[in-house]
């Protein structure tokens, strides 16, 4: 398959470089400290027609695809995490459900603002007892007329709780064995959102659980047919994975270039580090490692759309790029030496975002079954 970006990629990432060291660089520690959740910096994502690349144009979106998508996510995360998750977020799980399984109506209600950027949309499956056993909802659903009352509670959920938040799509049990998902918009009564965590990382995204007492929704509220969320979520998860799959693609080339820059600064001995054998071993290794899962990222979207299956690639790609955002932090940080402990340093805010790669969308155990089973295993 080939990996060559065209003309129209190539300017897109230049597009998102620019913006990220000129608008989010200058801000990210301030925002790490503060936890701070970007609005002006999601309102010109918004402007750029970022939050909703891969969408048609009839619907609001950039009617690019998902490389671009990947693309994006991957240069905004050399710079700095939080943003980059807004927007993952905000796309594979909060668009991309109405997107795939939403009628005509739901798509023209949500998706324009959501592509905008002007309202922000999350995604609740995990619960209590529902993570890695992502099909062990408790949360029900119960038909009341032309209404859905919703009953239960979410945990970890990325961008639900923020001013901007417009709507949330929440798996639930609407019958016996039955999954189905439902849109809950912000401020729909019985919904509530719970404090924000205090997190190791991603310090500047939202993520706090979410509450439903008697929540009630219209009946139309329904995504696609009933009883088929399960199916619907695995493959919105699937999606998903390339774009954290990005992430960590991205948080590892960031730390390559902070280390880059600072060996060839910092000097010892008389002569700058990256003269020294044992820090370019370091760098080599690095920069391998980040060609290669780049070429799995990048294939894993291709292979999306090129409309072939793309699961086994997704989970292979997200395996590989968490994984190799925690060693890449870590030797970044260890290049700095005293400084890489330091948070003035972008390493050290790195090195803690680059731990939930392992383990959001799917745990690297998860991905390894996943590719399992792919094998025939």
């Amino acid at each position: 398959m080939n990996l060559d970006l065209s003309d129209d990629h190539e300017l897109l990432r230049r597009t998102v470089r620019e913006f990220a060291e000129a608008e989010v660089a200058p801000v990210a520690e301030q925002l790490d400290r503060t936890k701070q959740v970007p609005y002006d910096i999601i309102a010109k994502l918004g402007a750029l027609n970022l939050m909703g690349i891969p969408f048609p144009q009839q619907y609001g979106g950039a009617g690019s695809d998902t490389l671009a998508y990947a693309l994006a996510v991957e240069e905004l995360t050399r710079v700095d995490s939080s943003v980059a998750i807004t927007l993952c977020a905000h796309t594979s799980l909060g668009t991309q459900p109405i997107y795939l399984f939403g009628t005509e109506q739901q798509r023209q209600d949500w998706m324009p603002r959501l592509c905008s950027g002007e309202i922000l949309g999350a995604f609740g499956l995990t619960e209590a007892e529902a993570g890695s056993d992502a099909a062990n909802t408790k949360t029900r659903a119960r038909l009341a007329g032309d209404e859905w009352v919703i009953d239960g509670a979410k945990q970890f959920i990325t961008n639900a709780g923020t001013d901007i938040s417009g709507v949330v799509t929440i798996t639930a049990l609407t019958g016996e064995n039955e999954i189905s998902n439902l849109l809950v918009p912000n401020g729909t009564p019985g919904y509530e959102q719970g404090e924000p965590y205090r997190k190791m990382g991603w310090n500047a995204s939202d993520t706090r659980p979410l509450t439903f007492d008697g929540c009630r929704v219209p009946a139309e509220n329904l995504l696609g047919p009933r009883g088929n969320g399960f199916k619907q979520f695995l493959h919105v998860l699937a999606i998903g994975r390339i774009g954290v799959a990005a992430m960590g693609l991205g948080l590892a080339q960031g730390a390559l270039d902070q280390a880059l820059a600072y060996a060839k600064q910092r000097r010892a001995f008389g002569r700058p580090i990256a003269s020294f054998q044992a820090i370019q071993v370091k760098l080599a290794d690095m920069a391998t490692e980040i060609e290669a899962a780049r070429l799995l990222v990048y294939r894993a979207a291709l292979l999306k759309d090129a409309g072939r299956d793309f699961n086994l690639a997704a989970a292979q790609a997200k395996l590989k790029t968490g994984r190799l955002a925690v060693r890449c932090a870590e030797e970044a940080v260890q290049i700095h030496g005293g400084y890489g402990y330091i948070e003035e340093y972008p390493v050290c805010r790195m090195y803690r975002d680059a731990k939930i790669l392992t383990i959001g969308e799917g745990t690297d155990e998860i991905q390894q079954i996943v590719i399992a089973r792919a094998l025939g295993a």
